[in-house]
């Protein structure tokens, strides 16, 4: 692949996930491995906070910065589909169809095919304290707007971050992160709200996700 250019792969718009045109969509991407009540707390607040038309929960086939493989992608999308019932949710696992496994390409692949739509890329506070060690962290951060979700322990971290540091200048308040989807990024907000101290990884260390 040339430096700096990514070629989007064609797929066909059914298999995509659906929005209106205009529509402001919160995309949250990760392993779901397992998804829990902490990724719908998120959620909830996230579409209120960021006054988003949708959120889709991005189930990725699995992450780069991880050396364990998770579990199969079906069973992460059957289980988190089971814990959400609110229309406005969409859980996909479109980056298998796409072909693609690092944030930048899917989110150039999301914008190629549905480009009426404004996409706000949500991550949580630990997150953004190792952003930078993401591939093509500053093009993310140049393509959508980024809204930072607060985790227990971690604010400290993230806002003294690498990438915190240097966004610093495109910081938005959290009283603006209404209108954070309508913003030309870089935009970041950092949001704060009721914290849960629950993690996929203690579900797995509690045996309480045995799917591998």
């Amino acid at each position: 692949m040339t430096k700096g250019f990514t070629l989007v792969p064609v797929l066909p718009r059914y298999l995509l996930p659906h929005a209106p045109d205009g529509a402001s969509v919160g995309v949250f991407g990760g392993s779901f491995d397992p998804a829990h009540h902490g990724h719908v707390h998120v959620t909830r607040h996230a579409l209120r906070a960021l006054g988003l038309d949708q959120l889709w929960w991005l189930v990725t086939p699995g992450n780069p910065l991880k050396a364990n493989a998770p579990a199969s992608l079906s069973a992460r999308i059957a289980h988190a589909e089971s814990l959400v019932d609110d229309p406005r949710v969409t859980i996909t696992g479109v980056e298998e169809q796409l072909g693609t496994r690092k944030t930048y390409d899917t989110l150039a692949a999301l914008q190629s095919h549905l480009p009426r739509l404004r996409f706000v890329w949500i991550m949580g506070a630990d997150n953004l304290a190792a952003f930078h060690h993401w591939e093509n962290w500053r093009s993310i951060a140049a393509r959508v707007p980024i809204a930072v979700i607060a985790r227990p322990g971690a604010q400290q971290a993230a806002l003294g971050s690498v990438a915190a540091r240097t966004l610093r200048g495109h910081r938005v308040p959290q009283s603006n992160a209404a209108g954070l989807a309508m913003m030309a990024p870089p935009a970041w907000c950092f949001v704060t709200i009721p914290m849960r101290a629950i993690s996929s990884s203690d579900l797995r260390a509690e045996g309480r996700w045995p799917q591998r």
